[in-house]
C-alpha cells in the first residue's frame, strides 16, 4: 500500500535537521563549543599520526592500528561537525537528499571502520600478553597490514550496499528530521516506501559491522584478563594491564554510548536524551581517544617530548645560524 500512496504525492528533495533548534539562544555558545571541540579533535589526532609515522619506538603493529584510528577520529569528526558548525551559524538547517546521503555514509563507514579497529587492537593486545614469545610471529607486519586493510574495507563495502538501499527509498513528506545528523532511523521513518527489506539488511549489516567486532572484541578482553589475573606478582599484573588499560577505556566508552542511543526506548520525551549521548560518540569519542593514550601511554608520551625538544632544538639553531649572518 505504501508503494502506492507515495505517487500521489510530491517527491521532496531536501531534508531539514532540526539539530539544537530549541535551544535558539545558546547557537552562538554551541558552534563557539563545537568549534573549539573540531579544531582540538583534528589537531590532536593529526600529531598522533604524525608522532606514530616520525618516531621509529613506535612502529609496531600497536601503534601503526593506533595511527589508523587517529586518521580514522579526524575524518569522522569531519563527517558530522563542519555540517552542525555551519547550521549554527547561518542557522539553515536544510540538507538535500544527496548530502545527507553522503553525510551518512562517511558517518557509517568511518563507524564500521572503528569497530573493525578496535578489534584489531584487541586482537594485538591479547597476543602481546597472552602470546608473548609468539607475539612477533604472530602479529607479523604482513598480517598488521592486513588487518588495518581488512577494517578499511569492510567498513567501505558494508556502508556502500546498505546507502545503495537506502537512497531507492522514496521520500515525499514530513521532511523534519529531529537530530542533528543524517541517521538512518528517523529518515527510514519519514520514508513512504516500504522499508522492511532496508530495516532487515540495516539488522544484518548491523550484526555483521558492530556486533561482530563487538564479541571478538569481549572474547579476546576476556580472555587477556583471565590471563592477567594468573600473574602471581601484582607488579607483573599492574605492568601487564597497563598495556592495554587505555584501550579497554576507549572501548567501553565507543560501544557503551553506542549501546545507550540504539538501545534507548524511542519515546519523545528521551529524543534529547539521544542526541546528548548521540554527541558523546559523534563529537567526544573522537576527541578523546587520542588524549586517553597520550595521557596514559608512556611510549606516546616519550615520543611528544623528544618531538617537542626536537621542535626547540631546531628554532634555536635556526635563530643562532640567523644571528651569525647579521
Amino acid at each position: 500500500m505504501a508503494d502506492i500512496d507515495w505517487r500521489n504525492h510530491t517527491t521532496i528533495t531536501e531534508f531539514i535537521l532540526l539539530g539544537f533548534g530549541k535551544l535558539s539562544d545558546l547557537q552562538i555558545l554551541l558552534f563557539v563549543l563545537f568549534l573549539v571541540i573540531c579544531i582540538a579533535t583534528v589537531a590532536t589526532n593529526t600529531l598522533m599520526v604524525v608522532l606514530v609515522a616520525t618516531d621509529r619506538h613506535l612502529h609496531t603493529p600497536m601503534y601503526f592500528l593506533l595511527g589508523n584510528l587517529s586518521c580514522l577520529e579526524t575524518c569522522y569528526a569531519s563527517a558530522i561537525l563542519p555540517r552542525m558548525l555551519a547550521s549554527l551559524l547561518t542557522r539553515d538547517r536544510t540538507i538535500s537528499l544527496s548530502a545527507c546521503f553522503t553525510q551518512y555514509f562517511f558517518f557509517a563507514f568511518l563507524g564500521a571502520t572503528e569497530c573493525h579497529l578496535l578489534a584489531a587492537m584487541s586482537y594485538d593486545r591479547y597476543l602481546a600478553i597472552c602470546k608473548p614469545l609468539h607475539y612477533s610471529t604472530l602479529m607479523s607486519t604482513k598480517l598488521c597490514l592486513q588487518l588495518a586493510a581488512g577494517s578499511w574495507v569492510n567498513g567501505c563495502l558494508a556502508t556502500t550496499i546498505f546507502v545503495l538501499f537506502l537512497s531507492q527509498l522514496i521520500f515525499c513528506g514530513p521532511n523534519k528530521i529531529d537530530h542533528f545528523y543524517c541517521d538512518p532511523i528517523p529518515m527510514l521513518e519519514l520514508s513512504c516506501s516500504d522499508t522492511h527489506l532496508v530495516l532487515l539488511l540495516d539488522f544484518i549489516i548491523a550484526c555483521v559491522v558492530t556486533l561482530l567486532p563487538f564479541l571478538l572484541t569481549l572474547t579476546s578482553y576476556a580472555s587477556l584478563i583471565t590471563t592477567i589475573l594468573r600473574i602471581p606478582s601484582a607488579t607483573g599484573r599492574q605492568r601487564a594491564f597497563s598495556t592495554c588499560s587505555s584501550h579497554l577505556i576507549v572501548v567501553t566508552v565507543f560501544y557503551g554510548t553506542i549501546m545507550i542511543v540504539y538501545l534507548l526506548p524511542k519515546h519523545e520525551s528521551l529524543r534529547g536524551l539521544n542526541k546528548v549521548f548521540a554527541l558523546c560518540y559523534t563529537v567526544l569519542t573522537p576527541l578523546i581517544n587520542p588524549l586517553i593514550y597520550s595521557l596514559r601511554n608512556r611510549e606516546v608520551k616519550e615520543a611528544l617530548r623528544k618531538a617537542i625538544c626536537k621542535c626547540g632544538f631546531r628554532k634555536t639553531m635556526q635563530r643562532l645560524r640567523d644571528d651569525n649572518l647579521n
